[in-house]
């Protein structure tokens, strides 16, 4: 039995013009409850700072920094393809973001997520240098 060719794709800024593309990329994702649900407006907006990876001419990942301050940026909206993780494609998405936060001097990079494990082979960390720790408190049930 052959091997499989090596996964490849790309990773590149995110443009205006991926808007509907990636609007329909991550709907399955709002859908499972992965994501929270973007308008096109708001999506037009991630794209300033995000980043697509691209398979065959198709998006198979998404992730996006949102810049606050000199201080704080988030990173945002990762999703990649079920049948494209474990090829270090969201790797690649983070690397991207945190590389753009450097450029920007951004001093600190969040990530809010249910996939904690991930981010920490990404090098987050729970607790930042003197123990700070980001809390949060939720003023409703549903977004």
């Amino acid at each position: 039995m052959p091997a499989e060719p090596p996964f490849s794709f790309a990773v590149r800024p995110a443009t205006v013009q991926d808007v509907d593309a990636l609007h329909q990329f991550i709907e399955p994702f709002v859908a499972a409850g992965r994501l929270l649900p973007r308008t096109i407006d708001e999506l037009a907006d991630l794209t300033e700072h995000g980043f697509l990876a691209v398979s065959a001419g198709q998006i198979v990942g998404f992730a996006a920094l949102e810049i606050y301050s000199t201080k704080l940026a988030e990173l945002r909206s990762l999703a990649v393809s079920s049948d494209c993780q474990r090829h270090g494609v969201g790797k690649a998405l983070v690397q991207a973001c945190v590389e753009l936060a450097r450029q920007k001097r951004v001093f600190e990079v969040m990530a809010i997520t249910s996939s904690d494990e991930f981010f920490q082979r990404c090098g987050f960390d729970f607790t930042l240098p003197g123990e700070k720790k980001a809390v949060f408190l939720q003023t409703r049930e549903s977004y």
